[in-house]
């Protein structure tokens, strides 16, 4: 989708920038879901630079849903947050890393994910251990308990240069399999 690859682009840039900035503050990474409106169009730099385009197009991508559920999914985070800040609930070490793990993966960065992964996945081991009394989150624990080492080895070979494909493979399916088990945790502790 021309979106999806706009986006790419541009968060490369933004990267780029915070690289050659050294500035960890200014990287952001943009998603579709962020933007209040996203235009297909064309102008002059100048034109385009104040947000006006000779011609342009405004591009729907939000998911169809009914407005309580989208209501509902948007109240959530926010709830959390509120916990958050008030003290009443804690974020682990594991949800920070395996949240830039996840951005690295979709901006195309392996070599950067396979690192954060490894941590990330050893931090997850340790602080949701027992979290749930669930059969589905002790079979997941249990899958990424003896998967570990497929995580340190993308790691090692991220140190040495890109990932292999069969690596790269391997990260996205141990973050997939990670995040499912921050998001039971989530859903299962209101």
């Amino acid at each position: 989708m021309l979106v999806d690859e706009a986006l790419e682009l541009l968060n490369r840039a933004l990267h780029a920038q915070a690289l050659a900035s050294a500035n960890p503050s200014s990287r952001a990474e943009l998603s579709p879901e962020g933007a209040e409106r996203i235009l297909i169009g064309f102008g002059s730099g100048e034109e385009t630079a104040v947000g006006r385009f000779r011609d342009a197009r405004q591009v729907d991508v939000a998911p169809r849903s009914s407005r309580r559920r989208r209501r509902e999914e948007e109240l959530r985070p926010q709830e959390r947050v509120a916990a958050i800040l008030g003290g009443r609930e804690r974020a682990d070490a594991c949800e920070t890393l395996l949240l830039r793990a996840r951005a690295d993966l979709d901006a195309g960065r392996a070599r950067e994910a396979a690192l954060q992964l490894r941590v990330g996945l050893e931090a997850l081991l340790v602080e949701l251990k027992g979290a749930l009394a669930d059969p589905g989150h002790e079979e997941d624990m249990a899958t990424l308990q003896a998967r570990r080492s497929e995580a340190g080895e993308a790691a090692n070979e991220a140190l040495a240069g890109d990932l292999a494909s069969p690596l790269r493979e391997q990260v996205e399916e141990l973050l997939k399999l990670s995040e499912r088990v921050l998001r039971r945790r989530r859903v299962l502790k209101g």
